[in-house]
């Protein structure tokens, strides 16, 4: 059965980086510097990040967590204003991207180790975890374009895209945070994945920019579902609404800034899928 996703807020430049919390979407306008909420009463601006958020997560107690890209920081939204928490710079060159927060608070960063809208060719880089204590650690190294990610419920495993791998791979996670026994979790053949979203069967739904598409992936490759986006290209997703059952895509036509701040073509799409998020909840 083809699936039509409907637009939910356009407008928008290039919405990135999505997090279903307290009943709403959260997402960044990565390239237009806001955090921004969605719910059924519309969106509201959260935070204004001039130098482009990125990946959102939220301590247990509530306090919301932002990625600074292009300074490479971690940022803190507290009640007397927005800290700085972890200063990455002296561990990445390029900018800081999405994030991952478990249970404990603990933000799993990603970055893209080389200049990408400058035309420079891939390179490995390291995946940074950031402790509730603003410690920084490396939690993987050999990583090429670590991306969107997500944990299993139980927290046990972390899912995370390699983009310019072309390949998710899954980590064990350890009751102190580290990472260990590194695998292929699915093979992604010519597809680059961004953003991703895990559901109850074990199968992760992967935007793919540059093959029109998003598709729900089986662990070991098999593609099970794939929604078509004719001249629109997908960057990132989040299962939520009520049942767990709304996809939430961030689409746009190009991932350039240079590009998107011209042609403010960014959006949040959702279609209705049968099976419902099945990722870790925070």
């Amino acid at each position: 059965m083809t699936m039509t996703p409907e637009t939910v807020l356009d407008n928008l430049v290039f919405p990135e980086c999505p997090r279903w919390h307290d009943d709403s979407l959260y997402f960044s306008d990565m390239h237009d510097g806001i955090v921004w909420r969605l719910t059924k009463a519309g969106a509201s601006k959260v935070l204004e990040v001039p130098e482009y958020p990125a990946g959102l997560g939220w301590l247990p107690d509530g306090t919301m967590q932002v990625v600074s890209m292009l300074d490479r920081r971690v940022l803190r939204v507290t009640a007397d204003g927005v800290i700085t928490i972890a200063d990455l710079s002296g561990r990445i060159a390029y900018p800081a991207n999405d994030m991952m927060m478990d249970r404990a608070g603990r933000a799993y960063v990603g970055n893209f180790g080389f200049d990408l809208n400058g035309g420079a060719s891939p390179q490995a880089t390291i995946l940074l975890r950031v402790d509730t204590s603003g410690e920084v650690h490396v939690a993987a190294e050999g990583m090429l374009f670590p991306n969107g990610a997500e944990f299993t419920a139980d927290g046990r495993t972390l899912i995370i895209a390699e983009t310019f791998a072309s390949r998710l791979t899954a980590f064990d996670v350890a009751a102190d945070g580290s990472l260990s026994r590194r695998r292929v979790y699915a093979p992604l053949g010519s597809l680059l994945p961004d953003g991703i979203c895990l559901d109850a069967e074990g199968c992760v739904w992967v935007t793919c920019p540059g093959a029109h598409q998003i598709v729900r992936v089986r662990e070991g490759g098999e593609i099970a579902d794939s929604i078509p986006l004719p001249g629109r290209e997908s960057f990132a997703c989040m299962l939520g609404g009520a049942d767990g059952r709304d996809l939430y895509i961030c689409t746009a036509c190009d991932y350039n800034p240079v590009e998107t701040k011209k042609q403010r073509a960014g959006k949040i799409e959702r279609v209705r899928v049968a099976v419902p998020g099945g990722a870790l909840a925070t």
